[in-house]
């Protein structure tokens, strides 16, 4: 479960970088998240190394964090352009001989 949860966190870091892609990566870092805490708590009651497990909650956070960053600007960026007081530009053409 730590390499699982490792590449889970290592995939949705890269793709929560991408800034439309970053709300994708959200899911799949939970999932990632919780089986690298799951792998952490099996392998300090057995006595093994869980420095997988550790990688995997590092990197699966900071995957949330940035997918909730991403959501939160993308939602902010949603909310300012359905204002009732935007006006379309006007262009004209001139032509001169």
């Amino acid at each position: 479960m730590g390499i699982a949860g490792m590449v889970l966190g290592i995939v949705t870091v890269v793709i929560s970088f991408i800034p439309a892609c970053g709300v994708i990566a959200f899911w799949p870092a939970i999932v990632g998240f919780i089986l690298s805490i799951v792998d952490v708590v099996q392998k300090s009651k057995k006595g093994q190394p869980k420095g997988m497990g550790i990688a995997g909650i590092v990197l699966n956070a900071v995957a949330l964090a940035f997918a909730l960053l991403w959501s939160s600007a993308i939602a902010a960026g949603v909310a300012n352009s359905t204002s009732s007081e935007y006006v379309a530009p006007s262009y004209t053409i001139s032509e001169s001989i």
